[in-house]
């Protein structure tokens, strides 16, 4: 695996999504519909309530990827404290760690074993491989299984159909889709923004139990930007919550930083 590709797939992995959006004011309007809940709020909330909740997530994936054509396969232990960092070692032929990475609200650091190079840089990095508006929270939600939080808008299409409900809707030229299942967990998550040419499509399937909780342990993502095609199946063959964990991150004194 390159240099240039191991940078892709820690982006790719970590990183993959496309858009957001931002938070709406609170208008008269809102204020009346939260006295007097609509159907489509009552949804929302029950939603909300049905999402996977943690302080800790970790978990084993083997992980297949495609970027531009370039295919790897790969396992990738991730641990999550919520809201606050994503942790990745990215693991290669007989279990050698190839590179790790930790995301935050505010940074993204990388060290690249291989050729012995770090990067360490804003949280803005990520915006040379995908749109300047997203954020941690999003980064986060996809790669639980959770419904995106921009996507639970209160001017939101709403559609149930055999006990499934459809979330639909435009957030400014970007159209998206949420569907969730009898469980109210999210089963695909589509977004779509023809005039960029910028598409993200994720699907969630065979959900396993953990606790009392549900969460998928198949995710496929595929985006496109573009020129840029990036395909990434993860299948979870273990997943643990709210166990105690660290998140060791160093930079060796000999590695470089990579321009």
């Amino acid at each position: 695996m390159k240099g240039n590709t191991l940078n892709k797939v820690l982006i790719a992995c970590c990183l993959l999504a496309v858009v957001s959006c931002k938070a709406r004011k609170l208008t008269t309007t809102n204020v009346v519909a939260a006295k007097h809940p609509s159907r489509l709020t009552l949804e929302l909330n029950n939603i909300r309530a049905h999402q996977l909740t943690f302080d800790t997530f970790s978990g084993r994936a083997r992980t297949s990827l495609d970027i531009a054509g370039n295919k790897n396969d790969v396992t990738m232990n991730i641990r999550i404290a919520n809201d606050k960092k994503i942790w990745v070692s990215i693991t290669a032929l007989l279990g050698i760690e190839v590179a790790r990475a930790v995301i935050t609200p505010d940074s993204v650091m990388i060290v690249n074993r291989l050729q012995g190079l770090y990067i360490k840089k804003p949280f803005s990095y990520i915006y040379a491989y995908t749109n300047k508006q997203i954020n941690y929270n999003m980064l986060q939600a996809l790669l639980i299984g959770n419904a995106v939080p921009a996507l639970l808008r209160g001017d939101a299409t709403l559609d149930t159909a055999n006990n499934a409900v459809t979330l639909s809707g435009n957030l400014e030229d970007i159209v998206y889709h949420l569907m969730l299942n009898t469980d109210l967990r999210v089963t695909q998550t589509s977004l779509d923004n023809h005039n960029q040419g910028v598409s993200l499509q994720v699907s969630y399937d065979n959900f396993i139990q953990s606790g009392t909780q549900k969460l998928p342990s198949q995710i496929d993502i595929a985006s496109v930007a573009k020129d840029k095609k990036i395909q990434v199946n993860l299948h979870y063959v273990k997943v643990d919550l709210n166990q105690a964990q660290d998140y060791p991150f160093s930079i060796p004194s000999s590695y470089s930083p990579q321009n």
